[in-house]
Parts: structure tokens; sequence; C-alpha cells
């Protein structure tokens, strides 16, 4: 059976002789404000260009990758599959991606952009690579780096596991 304690001095829970930490110091806690932090500087630019984060991302990971899978463009956006359902059509009534069966496997949908999705694309990122300047000229380019290298290490690490 598991010890569990708790201890008045500092509100902290003992599991097995481990001491958890403060919610704020929780590495689940620490990402989520790292990423509203970070999609606050970014939410201007998108309400700018009428576009939600999740529209963004995929309009990005299509730019980047060109025509994709569903399933696969999904990942990318990091987006559960039944939210891009939703995300696509709307994007598509803005005539900004289109949206076809795979001609080898019509059980597969094929997006794309647009030329529409690809002029939007090209202006905001302007916009964009503004955000990503000012974004380094606070950190440093080199402790900018480092973040994302060790956060590309995290996902290495804890990503893609079998459970």
């Amino acid at each position: 059976m598991r010890e569990t304690t708790q201890t008045k001095s500092s509100d902290r829970i003992l599991h097995d002789g481990f001491q958890l930490a403060k919610t704020r110091r929780t590495l689940p806690i620490s990402l989520l404000r790292s990423r509203e932090a970070v999609m606050e500087l970014f939410r201007p630019m998108l309400r700018k260009y009428d576009v939600t984060e999740q529209q963004w991302r995929v309009i990005r990971v299509l730019f980047e990758a060109g025509p994709l899978d569903a399933s696969r463009l999904a990942k990318g956006a990091c987006i559960l599959p039944p939210s891009l359902t939703r995300i696509l059509r709307a994007l598509e009534q803005r005539k900004l991606i289109e949206v076809r069966k795979d001609p080898s496997d019509r059980r597969h949908t094929i997006v794309q952009l647009t030329e529409e999705g690809e002029k939007l694309i090209r202006i905001a990122s302007a916009d964009s690579v503004a955000i990503y300047r000012d974004i380094e000229a606070l950190l440093g380019a080199d402790r900018l780096a480092a973040i994302l290298d060790e956060l590309e290490f995290l996902l290495e690490t804890l990503g893609d596991r079998e459970t």
C-alpha cells in the first residue's frame, strides 16, 4: 500500500517519499501558461486576418507541407480529427483550402491550400515574423533556440511512446 501524507507547512503531498511540486511549478501547468503567454502575442494578428488559432495551424502546415491526407494534417496541426472536419469546412467556405477525395484511395481526403489560402499566409506571415522578432528580442536568439531545442527533446523523449 502506498504511503500518502499531507504536510501542513508547505501544503504539499508526499507519495512514496516524492513530494509534489506547487501546481505553478508543474510541467503541464508551466507549458499551458507559456503557451498562453505566447499566443497572447499572436491573437491580434489572427483576429486581423479573421482566422482562429486552429485554422492558422492548418494553413501553416499545408503551406509548409503541401497537399496532405486529413489524418496527417490533423497530426501536424495538433488538432483532433473530429475538430479538423469543422475547421476544414470553415476554411473551405472561405475558399482558403480545397478538399477532395484521394484518387488512389477514395476513403482518404486530401487537403490543399488554394491560391487564396496561399495569398493569406504570404500576407499574414509578415506580421507573424514581426511577432517572432519581438519574442527573440525579449528572450535573445540563443535562449529562444535553447527553449525550442529543449521542447523538441521533450517531445522526442515523451512523444509517440507506446502506452
